[in-house]
């Protein structure tokens, strides 16, 4: 049944996703298998992070959800049955293919202390992807039963935005815990490493393993067991609204979808969370200039988390249309502003006391974005809508809105980019201008708050029942097209895309822009921020040459979307007959 989903589900922009993945994937492990020749415990770190990997990308991603537990409800399954059936079917997929593959690297390992050795990595490596498969499935089911409540939406999205934030400052954890260069002992006793330990001569690795995978099953279908009988109450005791006109109806009934909807509660907690790791993290190197960024991160990776605000409510939007005139935007914006902008304000001002400034680079860059970000989330949310589930029919994971992860993925690292771009003016006046850096963000924060609330509005008001339809059915209407849908195009040029699109943030934003203004600021040898390591002469070209970079892979994979686009468009020539 597995197989027969995914055998009809590898076309169009989800093959596109998972061929991209796949790739990236047999790179990594290319990259494990090579380290197994390599002296020392670099393999068991290897691991390690494959393990993380399998614990944190569901997390994040909801899972994998092919086959849910309730399509088995009727046919009358024991919880060790159903969890057994389910793991074996979790076999049949890319992710475990390619981490039996990184796995190999335990015969290479083996193979250098003999036959012996190498016979003992065939079941290791069979053992250790389940152990990595069973560990990912009672994560993401005791997440899934944690976010039926408020406080556990709250508690697990501080701790998604901590495991973010630390693997995005990987660097600072290797240095500051490297001990002068030694990989930590305890790596190699993590069940990542156990099957390392038992190429190595000490067998009951295998035995623990075995055991491991026992236990870890039978809290599974624990687990089950309670994601299939667990039901949610509706808030009680809450005073009515009251509203005086309709926007004013909109943004309460906003206000109180922001304090009931555990999704929503999640998702501000995981951008607040992160933003504020991220920052401090540097601190265990004494490094302090990184936290005043805390706040525009938060804002900027609130903005990336509910860029999809009309898809994750689906079709409640008919309330909306049934009302002639009516329009939300501009309810949906103030609501976002008064569920952002007092904690970004706070912790803008609290993180940058503490570091000293820069006060007008700051200031100027936070109202920008709140400007930026409540222009930006409509916006993108009515022009590139994905279609959600609907929240009476979410799953035992609330965190799951919807079945196109690969485009949820994709819209919120866009968003990162245009929020950021909204500040790049104000940013660059504070720098080039100091204090007059934040009356222009002051002014550039209202313009995308006006104007791009404008285009949302009219677009609303033009497409409102296109986009119902969109969100009732996952199709777009007859003779028109989701503005997500990948157009035809090879399968080379659809990954050329992705991984443009994917990675070229990455030379633009950080090792581009940050790095110009850490240049400019004298904040050398500055964290991963290539520029203020280069000799002086070299810093400023090193900045500009990684925006082009950036702004070159992103205009390929631009260039090469839109021209499959126009030919889209184009009408098909009549056959021509001699």
């Amino acid at each position: 049944m597995k197989i027969a989903i995914l055998r009809h589900s590898i076309r169009g922009p989800r093959g596109s996703m998972m061929a991209s993945a796949g790739s990236l994937g047999v790179l990594l492990a290319a990259g494990t298998i090579y380290l197994a020749f390599l002296e020392g415990d670099w393999l068991a770190v290897a691991l390690a992070a494959w393990m993380l990997g399998w614990i944190v990308g569901p997390i994040f991603s909801g899972g994998d959800e092919t086959l849910r537990p309730e399509y088995f409800s009727l046919l009358g399954l024991g919880p060790g049955r159903l969890a057994t059936g389910l793991l074996a079917a979790a076999f049949a997929g890319l992710a475990p293919v390619i981490s039996l593959l990184a796995l190999a690297a335990l015969v290479v390992a083996g193979a250098r202390d003999g036959v012996v050795a190498a016979l003992v990595a065939v079941p290791a490596m069979v053992l250790q992807v389940a152990v990595f498969v069973l560990l990912s499935k009672v994560t993401v089911a005791a997440l899934g039963i944690a976010l039926g409540s408020r406080l556990g939406a709250i508690g697990t999205g501080v701790l998604n935005g901590f495991i973010l934030a630390l693997l995005g400052q990987s660097w600072v954890i290797a240095v500051a815990f490297g001990q002068g260069g030694q990989i930590p002992e305890f790596v190699r006793y993590l069940p990542s490493g156990w099957g390392l330990l038992a190429v190595q001569g000490d067998y009951l690795a295998l035995a623990a393993m075995a055991v491991l995978i026992v236990l870890l099953l039978a809290a599974w279908a624990a687990l089950l067991t309670r994601r299939a009988g667990a039901n949610r109450r509706s808030a009680r005791g809450r005073r009515p609204m009251r509203a005086g006109t309709a926007r004013q109806a909109v943004m309460a009934k906003e206000l109180r979808t922001w304090t009931r909807d555990l999704v929503r509660n999640h998702q501000i907690t995981f951008a607040l969370a992160y933003g504020v790791f991220f920052a401090a993290t540097p601190l265990l190197l004494g490094i302090p200039a990184m936290l005043p960024l805390a706040g525009p991160i938060f804002i900027a990776m609130s903005a990336a988390m509910t860029a999809n605000s009309y898809g994750v409510d689906g079709t409640a939007h008919w309330l909306t249309l049934m009302t002639p005139g009516a329009s939300d935007v501009r309810g949906r914006q103030l609501a976002w502003l008064v569920a952002v902008g007092p904690l970004a304000v706070l912790v803008t001002v609290a993180f940058t006391l503490a570091a000293g400034g820069p006060w007008p680079l700051v200031l100027a860059a936070m109202c920008a974005l709140l400007g930026g970000g409540a222009g930006m989330v409509p916006l993108v949310s009515v022009y590139g809508l994905i279609p959600g589930i609907d929240p009476r029919n979410r799953g035992g994971n609330p965190l799951r809105t919807t079945e196109d992860e690969g485009s949820i993925t994709g819209m919120a690292y866009l968003m990162l980019l245009l929020v950021a771009l909204t500040a790049a003016p104000a940013v660059v006046a504070a720098v080039l201008f100091g204090w007059w850096g934040v009356p222009i963000g002051i002014v550039t924060g209202v313009l995308w708050y006006w104007g791009l609330g404008l285009l949302a509005e009219r677009r609303l008001a033009a497409q409102g029942p296109e986009l119902l339809q969109l969100m009732r059915t996952g199709r777009p209407p007859e003779g028109g097209t989701s503005a997500w849908k990948m157009p035809k195009m090879s399968k080379t040029h659809e990954v050329i895309v992705m991984l443009c699109w994917s990675f070229g943030a990455i030379p633009l934003i950080p090792q581009g822009i940050l790095a110009a203004v850490f240049v400019s600021n004298g904040q050398l040898r500055h964290s991963w921020f290539l520029a203020t390591y280069m000799p002086p002469g070299l810093r400023w070209p090193t900045a500009i040459l990684m925006m082009l970079i950036g702004l070159a892979a992103m205009g390929t994979g631009a260039w090469l979307y839109m021209r499959a686009k126009q030919r889209e468009k184009e009408p098909e020539l009549p056959p021509v007959y001699d």
